[in-house]
């Protein structure tokens, strides 16, 4: 079960054209290690995940997954960066997003989607998160 501090943090996040396409920006202030948002999703198996496949699932453990497709997961607008703000933390199967150091109004939030999506779905057509030095 998710801890209440999570369930009910309320940020004022907006989804705007990027550099990358739509991504997720923070319309107040976050502080380091402050939560941003959690993943969420249709909970699925290894077999059905493997079924499904496409750019949205998030796996938690050996045989689960969250596939965060819908638009109503607006975790899901969060790009992938070589240079991150916010990293990802799994805490008993929920996909909790948070900042790793201050970040002001009107910045975009990124993460590290991880080498294996990084040379899958962004490698093939090139990273556009504009860091100097990619990270794979």
């Amino acid at each position: 079960m998710l801890p209440k501090k999570y369930k009910n943090t309320h940020r004022s996040l907006k989804v705007k054209k990027t550099h990358s396409g739509l991504g997720m920006m923070t319309m107040e202030p976050i502080e380091k290690g402050g939560f941003v948002i959690e993943y969420v999703g249709t909970i699925l198996t290894k077999n059905k995940a493997d079924e499904h496949g496409g750019k949205y699932l998030f796996e938690t453990s050996k045989n689960r997954f969250i596939d965060g497709s819908s638009r109503s997961n607006t975790a899901r607008y969060l790009n992938h960066s070589c240079k991150p703000n916010c990293e990802v933390d799994i805490r008993g199967g929920h996909v909790l997003i948070f900042a790793t150091r201050k970040i002001k109004a009107g910045e975009e939030l990124e993460y590290d989607y991880g080498k294996e999506y990084f040379d899958e779905f962004i490698a093939p057509f090139g990273c556009r998160c504009g860091a100097k030095k990619h990270l794979y």
